[in-house]
């Protein structure tokens, strides 16, 4: 899941297989084989945005762990 896109395109590919399981014209093979694929999609893409939320975090942090956002606040006055 390093490459770009490759979560949006996990995304919509997840949303394509509800969609298929949805509609209930699928033999049951494919979908268990269409369940185990959104399975595997759907944990590469909580994983993903586990690590970008922890991004988020650390780039909101100041060296002494002071709230970035905050710094910012009193830029409009002066």
């Amino acid at each position: 899941m390093d490459s770009p896109g490759n979560f949006e395109n996990s995304i919509k590919r997840l949303e394509n297989i509800v969609k298929e399981l949805e509609g209930g014209d699928v033999e049951i093979e494919k979908a268990l084989d269409l369940f185990e694929e959104g399975t595997r999609l759907s944990k590469m893409c909580a994983t993903k945005l586990a690590a970008v939320e922890r991004r988020v975090e650390i780039l909101k942090k100041g060296s002494k762990e002071d709230d970035v956002l905050e710094l910012f606040q009193g830029m409009d006055e002066g």
